[in-house]
């Protein structure tokens, strides 16, 4: 007949294997998926305060429903500069014009993904220069416009910001989004190897 331990005797053996079973390999995998869990809480609440604290584009016009046919003819659009629709089927080559460039060109390079910086002519120069240097990116058109409201007008594919002022920190934040942005109906098309002639008007 085996002989039987005492009662603490027993209490003891149990306490050290679940002290063993605590501090064994089963422990330290716990440990693992505990601090994975804190580094993973970690970098979403860093980037939900990053997000949080990334300054909103407030004033853009936002336009649906554009068509985008290529054609042969000059266009006439209802936004002055367009912010899309038909369209010829050669693109302006993204880059900065001293002069305005044909719309119907232009509104390809928008589809492309560019962003297309517009000044009136009478724009102080200074103005201008701070314009030029936005513009120096790729995807990224700059030209005159003498026919626009606005002294500074900012467009993207279906959408435009009116603007008094060429240093307004809402230009690069719209550039930041709209450059390739989600509403580009043809993203990683190219901006280059179009045309800088106008192929309508043959001038």
């Amino acid at each position: 007949m085996a002989r039987q331990q005492p009662p603490s005797t027993r209490a003891a053996k149990v306490a050290g294997a679940q002290k063993r079973t605590r501090s064994g390999p089963g422990g330290g995998f716990s440990l693992i998926w505990v601090a994975l869990a804190l580094v993973m809480a970690l970098i979403v609440g860093s980037v939900g305060f990053a997000i949080w604290q990334r300054p909103t584009l407030e004033g853009v016009q936002t336009y649906k429903d554009l068509g985008r046919d290529h054609v042969g003819e000059a266009v006439a659009y209802e936004q002055e500069p367009p912010v899309g629709g038909d369209h010829n089927a050669a693109i302006w080559d993204c880059g900065v014009y001293d002069e305005p460039i044909p719309p119907y060109h232009a509104v390809h390079s928008l589809e492309h993904g560019a962003v297309w910086l517009t000044y009136q002519p009478d724009l102080a120069p200074d103005q201008v220069e701070t314009l030029r240097g936005l513009a120096g990116e790729e995807f990224m058109l700059l030209s005159p416009d003498p026919d626009q409201d606005s002294p500074v007008v900012a467009t993207a594919w279906g959408k435009q910001l009116q603007l008094d002022t060429a240093d307004d920190p809402r230009i690069p934040l719209f550039i930041r989004d709209y450059r390739q942005g989600p509403d580009t109906p043809e993203p990683g098309a190219a901006c280059t190897g179009g045309t800088t002639v106008d192929l309508v008007s043959g001038g």
